[in-house]
């Protein structure tokens, strides 16, 4: 029987497009993007290239890409390098974001704060961002707030707008940092219409490669010297991220780019319509014991469920066995084992609830047929774990 993979918010399938890009260029422009020569400067061409496919593709028209190693990398880059921008700055400021966020926004925050910044995170009870914690929160002294677009456990939308107006409003010097890693080609937007000043999009999230991300900066932060780098070096990307660049993943996530901007629309469609179907699905008898999280804004590809008292890892080995592959939470947090989801304790479940929960995450190419045989798997499953429930 053909395997289902629903995890789709950790990593996606390179398209054919992009590979056969990755080879093409690996094979043919090979030089170095900094060599004066036509090997090197073919190889240059290829990363322009890409870079104006991925600007376009976030309406950043104002705006100036850095190429980085994965997301990762680009929230280090926003967060640090801002805080290292300016001599003031390093006496110590404020920097805001929510208690919900990926790893690697939040582990730069608890380390800036250790070195005499004040790191404020926010309450997303419900997967609503706490306004009022936020308008008591912005002051002259906050140098950047850092909010992702979209929950990579819950699937949650913040009110960005809100939040960008908000800044302007009342610290106009702050920034607004926005990790859009699972909201890129998931949620229409552009860079003016959120307000961002930075924004971080990784490539192996939309069928690209595993290994490139990038920063997206206002022009004006870029002038301003608002931004320090974290590598230094050669001088590349600006002067903002100094190494040789990974010209074919580059290559190939523009490809991936302008690929997924052309079906953007349909894309949302179709993991909306396949959403709907296993909430439908887990309505019925045999499955309504399954808790699916629902924040009242969500992006169409996520959704997370809580089982009746049998472990995440408990029902994806059971799952997996059937060939159906999901989550028990964000890719880059689950080693190590023990590991309680801070999104999903900070949307106000219990540890215990999320110690039961399970993400499914949709791409284009799952299916209605996929949704069913999850659900009667799960109820399936619901039945012969039933002597292992806590």
């Amino acid at each position: 029987m053909r395997a289902i993979y629903l995890d789709n918010a950790a990593t996606t399938k390179i398209c054919p497009e992009a590979l056969k890009k990755y080879v093409e260029v690996s094979e043919a422009s090979f030089g170095n993007p900094s060599s004066l020569h036509p090997v090197g400067l073919d190889a240059q061409s290829e990363i322009e290239a890409a870079r104006q496919k991925i600007l376009n593709s976030v309406g950043g028209k104002n705006c100036k890409l850095i190429f980085t190693s994965s997301g990762s990398e680009a929230n280090n880059l926003a967060i640090i390098g801002r805080a290292c921008a300016k001599e003031r700055y390093r006496r110590g400021m404020k920097i805001i974001s929510t208690e919900g966020e990926h790893a690697s926004v939040r582990e730069p925050i608890l380390h800036l704060s250790s070195l005499g910044h004040r790191a404020v995170f926010l309450p997303t009870v419900g997967g609503v961002l706490d306004f009022d914690a936020l308008l008591r929160e912005l002051s002259p002294e906050v140098i950047l707030v850092s909010v992702m677009m979209v929950n990579n456990e819950t699937g949650a939308v913040y009110n960005l707008p809100a939040i960008a107006k908000a800044i302007k409003e009342r610290c106009p010097d702050a920034l607004l940092h926005v990790d859009a890693t699972q909201g890129y080609m998931k949620l229409p937007f552009t860079m003016s219409a959120i307000g961002a000043d930075m924004l971080t999009v990784s490539a192996h999230k939309i069928e690209g490669p595993k290994g490139v991300g990038a920063l997206i900066v206002n022009e004006r932060v870029i002038k301003e010297r608002g931004l320090s780098p974290l590598v230094f070096g050669g001088g590349q990307e600006l002067s903002l991220r100094s190494g040789t660049e990974n010209v074919p993943a580059i290559a190939a996530f523009g490809v991936a780019a302008e690929l997924m901007l052309a079906h953007r629309d349909e894309i949302i469609w179709h993991c909306a319509m396949l959403r709907s179907l296993l909430i439908e699905r887990l309505s019925e008898d045999g499955l309504s014991e399954i808790r699916p999280t629902l924040p009242p804004r969500y992006a169409p590809h996520i959704l997370n469920i809580t089982l009746p008292d049998i472990k995440s890892e408990t029902m994806l080995h059971f799952l997996s066995q059937s060939g159906i592959y999901v989550s028990s939470g964000s890719a880059c947090s689950s080693n190590g084992g023990g590991h309680k989801s801070s999104a999903l304790l900070a949307y106000g479940h219990t540890e215990g609830e999320a110690d039961c929960s399970v993400r499914i995450s949709f791409s284009r190419h799952n299916t209605a047929e996929d949704v069913h045989r999850l659900a009667d798997a799960l109820s399936d499953g619901l039945k012969r774990l039933a002597r292992v429930r806590r």
